[in-house]
């Protein structure tokens, strides 16, 4: 059997091996990966998040190389639950929620982080042609951002406040704003918030930053400890989205929940068409989101560059794709 290299994490180390190429199915495509992102559930799960074992990576675009010939040659981007299809809730169309879902590079189903990659054909989303590869590997976190105008009703002229100035972040205040709010970004790092400046969304450093109740807060800092912040700023009758992932944990009040009558919306992935429609119309900016490109032969140092502070995506390249 042939084999291919591939970022593997086993519980102890993370580093680039050789590993037998994944097989075409029925409903299995193969992709042959061109770029990959380092997302921060990567660095949790080499933390112990899930417990995954396996080959990382979950942000990706590529070509179609094995699998149903009107797929084969396309470029895509792939969405990361493989659903069973059967139960109650894929039938509901929640596919995300499958209780016997694999996730790509994250539970119980090999990742990105390599030259080839197995997905499920129904996953499978063609890129435009005017979205370059840069841009379409973002398409996984730009829709995880969008899928918070899914949930909630986000009124127009409305305040927003998003804790955290990380990748998915700067995401979804430019997502916010797009949908007309108000966006106040608080973050540690001014290099990051003056991305969000030179696009006119105001942000402030969590040293200047007076802490005034919004009606609505995002909490993507990808840490736990942020948590009770993110309920101290949400105003009375508010809502608090939460998009971090971490493998911490820490201790939860409640009580301000009850009292203050906050609604929690736990927020994870999103739906792939907004987010190729509004990379296709350029009217989010991603690529300023990059902070450097590394081959696959040195995938293990991504990481490494990816857990840094103030360092914003870093793009994994497959070398032999090109």
């Amino acid at each position: 059997m042939a084999s291919m290299r591939a970022l593997v994490w086993d519980g102890t180390e993370a580093r680039v091996v050789e590993r037998p190429e994944p097989q075409p199915t029925d409903d299995m495509a193969v992709v042959r990966v061109a770029l990959a992102g380092v997302c921060n559930t990567d660095l949790e799960l080499v933390k112990g998040y899930m417990r995954f074992r396996g080959t990382l990576g979950h942000e990706f675009v590529g070509t179609v190389v094995e699998g149903p010939p009107v797929w084969r040659g396309r470029r895509v981007v792939g969405e990361i639950n493989f659903a069973c299809g059967n139960c109650r809730y894929c039938i509901q169309g929640w596919r995300r929620h499958c209780p016997h879902r694999r996730v790509m590079g994250i539970l119980g189903a090999d990742g990105a982080f390599a030259e080839l990659v197995a997905v499920p054909v129904g996953n499978l989303h063609a890129v435009p042609d005017g979205v370059a590869d840069e841009a379409a590997v973002f398409t996984e976190p730009l829709a995880a951002a969008f899928e918070i105008l899914a949930q909630i009703q986000v009124p127009s002229g409305s305040d927003a406040l998003v804790l955290g100035d990380g990748k998915l972040g700067l995401l979804v205040a430019q997502v916010l704003d797009q949908a007309g709010m108000r966006v106040l970004v608080v973050g540690k790092h001014d290099n990051k918030l003056a991305l969000l400046q030179d696009r006119g969304i105001e942000t402030r450093t969590l040293r200047d930053w007076r802490r005034l109740p919004a009606p609505l807060v995002v909490e993507a800092t990808g840490t736990a400890e942020a948590f009770a912040l993110a309920v101290e700023v949400t105003q009375p009758r508010g809502t608090l989205v939460l998009k971090s992932t971490v493998a911490e944990s820490r201790p939860v009040n409640l009580a301000t929940l009850v009292v203050n009558e906050i609604t929690l919306v736990g927020s994870r992935c999103g739906t792939f068409p907004p987010a190729l429609d509004a990379l296709a119309a350029r009217r989010i900016d991603v690529q300023l989101l990059v902070s450097t490109e590394v081959p696959l032969a040195r995938a293990a140092d991504a990481l490494r560059l990816a857990a840094r502070p103030g360092v914003l995506k870093v793009l994994i390249r497959n070398d032999s794709a090109r």
